[in-house]
């Protein structure tokens, strides 16, 4: 049973995995665009098509979520950076005294830089 539920990727909620989701959305889409289908069979297939693209929506919106997070924590990590003693003391001694929100701008264009 282990290896039906990592070959699956369903989550533990009995919904589809992103993968799984698109694929049979796509073959509702090409169905339905291919075949010469009766109006009830149409309206079914569109009303499961409308529940795998809101699965979809919510996969997406949650990798979404989890990219901003680890980018968050990485921005913060790199603006603990400049107390590193090989960064160059002349910028960073003249911007950290001149206002506490100025590291902030030298570490967005690092991760700039990072990517």
């Amino acid at each position: 049973m282990a290896r039906k539920k990592t070959a699956s990727g369903a989550d533990p909620a009995g919904e589809p995995s992103f993968e799984e989701a698109l694929l049979e959305l796509e073959n509702i889409v090409a169905a339905m665009e291919e075949e010469q289908l009766p109006l009830e069979e149409l309206v079914a297939r569109y009303e499961k098509g409308s529940k795998l693209l809101a699965r979809c929506e919510t996969v997406l919106a949650s990798a979404r979520k989890r990219l901003q997070t680890i980018s968050a924590k990485a921005a913060n990590a790199d603006a603990d950076l400049p107390d590193d003693p090989d960064e160059s003391p002349d910028e960073d001694d003249e911007s950290a005294g001149s206002s506490p929100g100025t590291p902030d701008e030298y570490d967005d264009d690092d991760d700039i830089r990072l990517f």
